[in-house]
């Protein structure tokens, strides 16, 4: 039972030693390391602080991201929009330019074709009017052949001719 029940001198040193470690260990130990909690409290709440402000930023950031997007969307959409307007307006452009070198060409053979008509048919007076001639000289020779045909022909001229 010596063992269970403590005597009072060592209770005495006991609390001695104990008292002695506390003072000790709250001039050297506990104020350094309440120090240290301290500053690290301090740099956790700065820490926080700053993940605060740099949230904040990151948001001011997405936002600024977004508003670049959207105007960099609606400028590709006018660009596009402008591509498609100038090429619309080349085919057109085109289209009458096509129509335009279209007609010039028919009305070019249209005239071709005219002046082609009208030689044509000079031509064609003029072979008319040789023949005419060829036949007439032939006709008229075939009937002058004789002379009482010759006299004929004179008479049946002078009495269609007028004297006055």
């Amino acid at each position: 039972m010596d063992l269970v029940t403590p005597e009072l001198g060592l209770i005495f040193w006991q609390t001695v030693i104990f008292i002695l470690l506390l003072v000790v260990l709250g001039r050297f130990a506990w104020k350094p390391i309440l120090q240290g909690l301290r500053e690290r409290e301090s740099s956790i709440a700065s820490a926080l602080k700053s993940a605060e402000e740099a949230k904040v930023q990151m948001a001011k950031i997405t936002s600024d991201n977004e508003k670049l997007l959207d105007e960099a969307r609606a400028e590709k959409d006018d660009i596009l929009k402008k591509a498609t307007q100038t090429a619309k307006k080349m085919v057109e452009e085109a289209k009458d330019d096509a129509k335009k070198e279209a007609n010039r060409i028919v009305e070019e053979a249209r005239q071709a074709i005219e002046n082609e008509k009208k030689a044509a048919l000079s031509e064609i007076k003029k072979q008319v009017a040789s023949l005419s001639l060829e036949i007439a000289e032939k006709v008229l020779q075939k009937k002058l052949a004789d002379e009482p045909s010759q006299k004929a022909l004179v008479e049946d001229l002078l009495k269609d001719t007028n004297l006055n």
